[in-house]
């Protein structure tokens, strides 16, 4: 009588540094920072909490290795492009990465131990204003001057208390239902003018607001100043 084959084990997938970080980015895209434990990390990985350890010193490094990640999904800019084009898909992609990783926003200025993302990322910014002509000190001033903006507008759209052009409308109609119209005539005008239009939509702003800051910029390269 023929023997039954025995099932052959399943072969577990090796821990790996790069996995427990993808990991702790995942739990805190989905639940926050506070969310984020070593237990957790591990039990989402099907391992237990002190085989993290071979591969991440504590949760300090963790947390330098996930803002590594979110600087490394950032789109760097080409050697051949405008400074000024270079900046606003940067501008973009910077948004874009902060709107998914919502955690990131705290932590990315905030960590002193940068990884190699990171500083790539800096040096290349840096690079591209120092090849198009800016002064070191305009560099500083320029890479200041936009991150604030970058993550300002973010933290602001972040915190708005809608998601869509429809619900912008519905807020306003109620603001304005509760509130003397003549007591606030430009309040009003801003609401009924623009913000009602159909169309509006709030996240345009940050295209303009930034063209803004870059139009500035490229009169202090020019001028020298």
């Amino acid at each position: 009588m023929p023997s039954q084959a025995e099932p052959t084990p399943k072969t577990r997938t090796p821990l790996t540094r790069e996995r427990v970080l993808r990991a702790a980015v995942a739990l805190a895209d989905e639940g926050g920072i506070r969310a984020l434990t070593m237990r957790r990390i591990a039990e989402s990985l099907g391992v237990e909490a002190m085989s993290l350890y071979y591969h991440v010193t504590n949760k300090d490094d963790i947390l330098d290795g996930m803002v590594d990640i979110a600087f490394g999904e950032i789109d760097l800019s080409k050697d051949t492009e405008d400074w000024g084009d270079a900046m606003r898909k940067r501008a973009v992609s910077v948004r874009t990465v902060l709107t998914d990783h919502p955690w990131a926003i705290k932590l990315m200025q905030s960590r002193t131990n940068p990884g190699p993302a990171t500083l790539q990322h800096h040096d290349s910014v840096i690079g591209t204003l120092r090849n198009a002509g800016f002064t070191i000190e305009l560099a500083a001033h320029a890479f200041s001057a936009m991150d604030a903006y970058i993550y300002g507008f973010v933290l602001q759209e972040m915190s708005l208390p809608f998601d869509s052009p429809s619900e912008v409308t519905e807020i306003a109609e109620a603001i304005l239902e509760n509130s003397p119209m003549d007591e606030y005539p430009y309040l009003t005008e801003m609401a009924v003018e623009h913000v009602m239009k159909p169309g509006y939509d709030y996240g345009d702003e940050f295209e303009y607001g930034h063209n803004l800051i870059l139009d500035g910029l490229e009169r202090a390269r020019t001028q020298g100043t």
